[in-house]
């Protein structure tokens, strides 16, 4: 951790579709172009796929080791990335059996010849990348600077039902002893990715403390801690790491919660942010991540979070506890939902998770407090909901259904496909369980997918 990344991110069905058209099956070499966004921080510089060109096969001299293409047929595709701060990837594939798992001669050969071109219409000194598809799926890449320099790309990361990642960096492997259950569990290969992962958390409270405990105790490699809020009495039913202490000195939870997991022997790095995710220098760190967990009550705060996956193309698990008693001893309602969302697919807004009114309803209380009590008053709003019964036992088990949804799609173990558990709900009053494929894109959302860095950020004004 710590040593500059680079990073390249699509979506599962942005794969998908690069597989069908870079390997059709006839063993020739075939070749696409990619706008993408980008994202660039001291830590990390990251490309985002956004729209893909493919190249006609009719257009190339295609051949198995070589492929020649008219590259004025991406002259559009330029023109917007120039237009728009956008970057460039080029992308071909490698299509023999075993061969070729790095950039050949030729290859060289033509990215020297090709990216001087594309910084020249760009013209603002930052990288385009080159990339190849293996016959197996595999992506590897490199970024190609002004000045005709390449420089590996650390992770290609695959952001569809499945969460796949193609690394060309090693990792440390964490103390053998400490995860030896989970690699008797999952093998090596899954906990040395665990060990590689950085993993936001956003809301530190019933539920997110227990996936953050989850999370370290599985090795997973750097973990984000978010939240502005300090441990109160009334938290110490459910918060996991707090104590009668923390609550006595009002320490924030997230340092309380990270003091706890920095313990286990794990080897974890732990970063705090006594912050709301809604707040832009901490967005830009969970824009960072390799995965997003979303334990909050707040809508601004789920749909900002909801905004950098989408337009970062990161996996988002959102979670949430439903609990209702009736004021007299007795319990109407304990219900649980996990949704995993996929970058260019729906949103919590479209699932209805919350609407657009309460949406307007919590940034009027956070913006204009005043105006806020007046519309309320007048009966033109609904308040906004503040305080619920929490159970630490109901907060556990959402938790770890989230945390195993994550391990599902690391590590693929159900008999049916991922994308029948995109929302899940429990509801025990009623002894049930469902989960939902639940698939239309997000029509305010989707078309953003990859955008990456743009003004105003994330396209909204929740962001401050």
């Amino acid at each position: 951790m710590g040593i500059h990344q680079r990073i390249l991110r699509l979506t599962g069905a942005q794969h998908a579709r690069l597989f069908k058209h870079l390997l059709p099956g006839d063993g020739l070499e075939a070749v696409a172009v990619a706008l993408c966004g980008r994202h660039v921080t001291d830590g990390t510089s990251t490309l985002t796929i956004h729209k893909i060109l493919p190249i006609p096969h009719e257009k190339c001299e295609r051949r198995r080791a070589r492929i020649t293409w008219p590259t004025e047929l991406a002259m559009d595709v330029i023109e917007e990335a120039t237009r728009k701060g956008m970057g460039i990837l080029k992308i071909h594939s490698h299509p023999g059996p075993g061969y070729f798992d790095r950039f050949s001669d030729v290859d060289d050969e033509s990215d020297r010849e090709l990216f001087p071109s594309l910084h020249a219409w760009t013209d603002d000194g930052l990288p385009h990348a080159s990339a190849v598809m293996l016959k197996d799926g595999r992506v590897f890449g490199r970024f190609v600077s002004s000045d005709g320099e390449f420089s590996q790309i650390d992770r290609v990361a695959v952001a569809g039902d499945d969460i796949q990642f193609f690394d060309l960096r090693s990792v440390e492997c964490a103390d053998s002893d400490v995860q030896l259950r989970t690699r008797q569990a999952f093998g090596d290969k899954t906990t040395l990715l665990l060990r590689s992962l950085r993993i936001g958390i956003a809301g530190c409270s019933g539920t997110g403390s227990w996936v953050a405990e989850q999370l370290a105790r599985l090795g997973v490699g750097e973990i984000v801690l978010v939240d502005p809020d300090r441990v109160e009495r009334k938290n110490l039913n459910r918060i996991i790491g707090t104590s009668a202490g923390d609550a006595d000195a009002h320490r924030v939870k997230v340092e309380a919660i990270a003091a706890r997991l920095r313990t286990y022997g794990t080897k974890v790095h732990v970063l705090t942010y006594p912050s709301s995710a809604a707040e832009r220098p901490v967005a830009d760190v969970l824009a960072t991540c390799d995965i997003l967990f979303g334990c909050m009550d707040s809508v601004i705060g789920r749909e900002v979070l909801n905004r950098i996956a989408v337009f970062y193309l990161i996996p988002y698990i959102d979670l949430g506890v439903q609990l209702r008693a009736d004021g007299k001893g007795g319990i109407d309602t304990i219900c649980g939902s996990v949704h995993y969302l996929l970058p260019d697919g729906s949103s919590l807004l479209s699932r209805e998770v919350y609407t657009p009114e309460m949406l307007r309803t919590e940034d009027l209380l956070r913006a204009d407090p005043d105006r806020y009590a007046a519309e309320l008053k007048a009966g033109y709003i609904r308040g906004v909901a503040v305080g619920a019964p929490a159970v630490v036992s109901i907060n556990g088990l959402c938790a770890s259904t989230a945390v195993n949804e994550l391990l599902a799609r690391l590590h693929p173990y159900r008999i049916e496909p991922n994308n029948a558990f995109r929302w899940q709900q429990f509801d025990l009053v009623n002894s049930y369980w469902q989960n939902w494929e639940c698939g239309d894109p997000c029509k305010a959302l989707a078309k953003y997918a990859g955008r990456g860095d743009i003004l105003p950020f994330l396209n909204c004004h929740l962001v401050t």
